[in-house]
């Protein structure tokens, strides 16, 4: 249930978030596909 005392999470908070995830998940598949790309290529 929400109660109308909640305060709103930051824009900013939820932004630095997704980076703070996203930047090592891109990172993690973009050595992957050139790691499997070098496997497939020989």
């Amino acid at each position: 249930m929400s109660t109308a005392d909640e305060t709103p999470t930051s824009p900013l908070l939820i932004t630095l978030a997704w980076l703070l995830v996203g930047v090592p998940l891109a990172y993690g598949l973009w050595q992957t596909l050139v790691r499997a790309s070098a496997l497939v290529n020989g």
